[in-house]
């Protein structure tokens, strides 16, 4: 029998409370509900970096930043370093990739055989972070909760529904390949800021009361110190929006799901009618979750549950619906990808922290102790800050920040903290022993700060004389719709956009 073809989705800043099949009532994702009923609901799934391009190195190398050194949006993953892309196409498949990776650096291929899209992002050094001084910085801020609601295009949905066509044409090429398997990823923006949907995708939510966040805005004093930190980097320490803003916004984020996963819709659509879907695997997610006003935060970059969490759903090939309630972490997809190939590739080997989502599910009573892993170490951080999750607890630490405990099963909102309690310091201690055999802070600051200086010099040297450009199938000097860097993120994000 043929080997089974394999599809993954991934959209961009999904958190998983915010669809139905994780407990939402709210928004409406019909497609991505769908692929829950017929396959397998990771329920405390998590990514191991709260952004955009360091989540995605890892996952796709199965491997943390840290190890990898990319650390922050402007940092390479080496040329050497395998990713899921690679270990497929040594197992036979064409590996084909539609849609926003972010990679960094002269590699943008990393293992994929075909790539169907440019990138949404610069793959250069301009977002590169300085901890020895930020400066100001081109970042998100509070533009993106104030214009929010309904348009008529975006260039993000101009970038997704290119992602869609290109990904439907790439189906009926591989309908007529007989020779290969294929691995395609596709992977979206969207529900990504700003918070803006089409009119019929806003309509839907039409009379629906939507809820404020749960947890109010705080004062400076009531934040963490990491918290604080990027509510000053957004310059929205101080903000405080009206009840009607912070529903508009959030009511913009559910319409951007349902556009997205119409878009998903097309593409499942496309496997049916080729009669594909029955010898395809089918794996959903996201690269991080969104906090969504809670406490005052939007965006991600912090270890709470609504920027970490997100969603893994895993359908296909005979698999009984189900839902699994061991730890996961998207660093459990490369082996996952692996396991669905039928195939054991031995250089999978013991430096792999992930293991297959499909071995988690058969023998989940055997991961109850099962540890997850996160760190940030981008902009807004003078240091390391690591998270280590197991079992009811997750603990987040640095040695500039202190330490927060949490209980996340008897306190889902984190909201206290229990690293100075005497009755909590065995587990306090034990995950401490977990973060320290993981990870030497000394020695990691100092690896980023020398990454960081030298980024920073190859930056400035490049933008001397003739330009270079090493952005998928882009000449150098070419102009296009998507985002270069060549201007702040929000003036490019906000372009484009007739506001109703």
């Amino acid at each position: 029998m043929s080997k089974p073809n394999i599809l993954m989705i991934q959209v961009d800043q999904l958190t998983a409370d915010a669809l139905r099949c994780y407990g939402n009532d709210i928004s409406i994702a019909p497609n991505i509900d769908r692929l829950a009923s017929q396959g397998v609901v990771y329920e405390r799934a998590y990514c191991n970096f709260p952004l955009c391009a360091p989540s995605r190195f890892s996952m796709a190398a199965g491997q943390l930043c840290s190890v990898i050194g990319a650390y922050d949006n402007a940092a390479e993953c080496a040329a050497e370093v395998p990713t899921y892309a690679h270990f497929l196409r040594r197992l036979g498949y064409h590996t084909a990739l539609s849609g926003k990776m972010h990679f960094i650096g002269p590699d943008q291929y990393h293992g994929f055989e075909q790539r169907l899209t440019a990138d949404l992002y610069p793959a250069d050094f301009a977002w590169v972070p300085n901890w020895q001084g930020e400066g100001k910085r081109d970042t998100n801020d509070e533009r993106a909760v104030k214009i929010a609601g309904p348009c008529k295009r975006t260039v993000q949905m101009d970038f997704d529904e290119e992602v869609t066509y290109r990904a439907k044409q790439y189906l009926y090429n591989a309908k007529r390949d007989t020779e290969r398997p294929f691995f395609l990823q596709v992977s979206y923006t969207h529900p990504h800021d700003p918070y803006l949907c089409k009119q019929e995708f806003w309509d839907l939510y039409d009379g629906v009361d939507i809820p404020l966040p749960q947890v109010a805005s705080m004062a400076a004093d009531q934040h963490d110190a990491h918290a604080r930190r990027l509510l000053n980097d957004f310059g929205m320490l101080d903000s405080r929006f009206s009840d009607d803003d912070i529903r508009t916004a959030i009511r913009g984020y559910y319409g951007s799901i349902s556009y997205v996963d119409s878009l998903i819709g097309e593409v499942l659509q496309t496997l049916e009618d080729l009669e594909l879907a029955d010898n395809t695997w089918i794996l959903f997610t996201s690269d991080h979750g969104e906090m969504l006003g809670e406490r005052g935060m939007w965006f991600k970059k912090h270890f709470f549950e609504k920027s970490m969490r997100v969603p893994i759903i895993v359908a296909g090939q005979g698999m009984s619906a189900g839902r699994c309630h061991t730890l996961a972490s998207l660093i459990d997809i490369l082996p996952t990808l692996v396991d669905m190939t039928g195939d054991v590739d031995p250089l999978l080997g013991d430096e792999y922290l992930g293991s297959s989502l499909l071995g988690l599910l058969h023998s989940e009573a055997d991961n109850r102790q099962r540890i997850v892993l996160g760190e940030y170490l981008a902009e807004s951080t003078p240091a390391p800050i690591f998270m280590v999750r197991q079992g009811d607890y997750k603990l987040m630490t640095s040695s500039v920040d202190g330490h927060l405990l949490f209980n996340v099963a008897e306190d889902p909102h984190e909201l206290h903290n229990l690293a100075t309690q005497a009755e909590h310091q065995a587990v306090l201690e034990a995950l401490l022993a977990v973060a320290t055999k993981q990870w030497d802070e000394q020695q990691l600051s100092k690896d980023i700060k020398l990454s960081q200086q030298r980024r920073r010099l190859i930056r400035e040297a490049l933008c001397q004389g003739a330009p270079v450009s090493w952005n998928h199938d882009e000449s150098p000097q070419e102009q296009v719709l998507w985002y270069r860097g060549k201007q702040g993120y929000n003036e490019w994000a906000f372009d484009f956009i007739p506001i109703d």
